[in-house]
């Protein structure tokens, strides 16, 4: 099989995982397809700007168990300059590239899509975030590490919740979709677990705090997501403004909940956001082999030139599917996970 010119670039947040994809592709790559592999620094803003780094098996020696991306990353659309979709395509046409693994999220892989449709670009997709919310794929690389780390600090939380009768608001990452905070919240043992997927009301919540202090337990653990809203009447919403990419921002719900909690039960009341500890760090086992197996999948889509699609989990098995399906939709939390299960440890 011939060998080819390949960029790579890695669009949106971190998450643990993607140096692994990024060593996947390139020992694929280069040792069984003899590819040349370019990597596109700051996602977008490389490719725009021509600015790349050549990537080789030498250069990713050592890279498995490391966070972030060595690439670095960026949030930002081509669509978003006038020239910018042409500039992609010049890129191609002056770097020599055959083809270009996009590792990202719902906005990356969105931005992916329309390039491929819109100017027939050879694009192959890489779904990545820890939230979990891309339509199409069972899990993402990055997911399970973020919710481990969640867990752990849970399970810290709760000897010092004990030791001083307290209630403590745990804030994990979770824009549309309660998958981390719902797995993390099971796996912790939390008191209740709120998710943007069902609006809640404070008085129910403080129904099962009291409920559970009633039976001789004075220390809870609330696990919140930070895209979870209050029902309509119940408490007054958190303003959220948006950042120049038109995204709402997030973070600080724990900081309306906690003092609600408080002035209703009279339970001392402690937040704990965990924000971006979540992405950093190292990729658990389960993520090494996910982000190496989704690699290794993705320099195979190239070769068989699966233009317009990206490599999703399902069923234990690594297959494919159009990039559209990411195109705009988010894939929310499953609520029979919730309500069958999270919910009967409730209180």
């Amino acid at each position: 099989m011939s060998s080819v010119r390949v960029g790579v670039l890695t669009g949106g947040g971190d998450c643990p995982g993607l140096n692994a994809v990024i060593r996947a592709i390139v020992r694929k790559g280069e040792t069984v397809y003899g590819d040349e592999i370019v990597g596109f620094l700051d996602a977008w803003d490389g490719v725009l700007e021509r600015r790349t780094m050549p990537l080789d098996v030498r250069s990713l020696r050592g890279m498995l168990p490391r966070g972030g991306t060595l690439l670095g990353t960026k949030r930002g659309s081509p669509f978003d300059l006038p020239d910018g979709p042409d500039r992609v395509q010049q890129t191609f046409g002056e770097l020599g590239l055959d083809a270009l693994i996009v590792v990202g999220g719902n906005g990356s892989l969105t931005v992916a899509c329309r390039l491929h449709d819109q100017l027939d670009l050879p694009i192959v997709g890489v779904p990545k975030t820890i939230d979990n919310d891309i339509l199409g794929t069972e899990v993402t690389f990055g997911f399970h590490t973020a919710v481990q780390i969640a867990t752990d600090a849970i399970d810290r939380l709760h000897t010092t919740a004990e030791s001083h009768d307290r209630v403590m608001v745990v804030e994990v990452m979770g824009r549309h979709a309660g998958w981390i905070a719902t797995y993390a919240g099971i796996a912790g043992g939390a008191t209740v677990i709120l998710v943007p997927e069902l609006p809640f009301d404070i008085d129910e919540v403080c129904t099962i705090l009291q409920h559970r202090h009633r039976r001789g337990r004075y220390a809870s653990i609330v696990v919140v997501a930070e895209g979870a809203e209050p029902r309509e009447e119940t408490m007054d919403r958190l303003e959220r403004p948006l950042d120049r990419y038109g995204h709402r921002k997030l973070g600080g719900i724990a900081q309306v909940i906690a003092p609600a909690i408080e002035e209703r039960t009279g339970f001392d009341t402690r937040v704990v956001a965990l924000g971006h500890v979540q992405r950093g760090g190292t990729p658990n086992a389960y993520d090494r082999v996910l982000s190496t197996r989704y690699g290794l999948a993705a320099i195979d889509a190239v070769h068989e030139k699966a233009w317009g699609e990206m490599v999703v989990y399902r069923e234990m098995r690594i297959e494919r599917a159009p990039l559209r399906l990411a195109l705009g939709r988010t894939r929310t939390l499953d609520l029979a996970m919730y309500e069958d299960v999270a919910s009967i440890f409730f209180g």
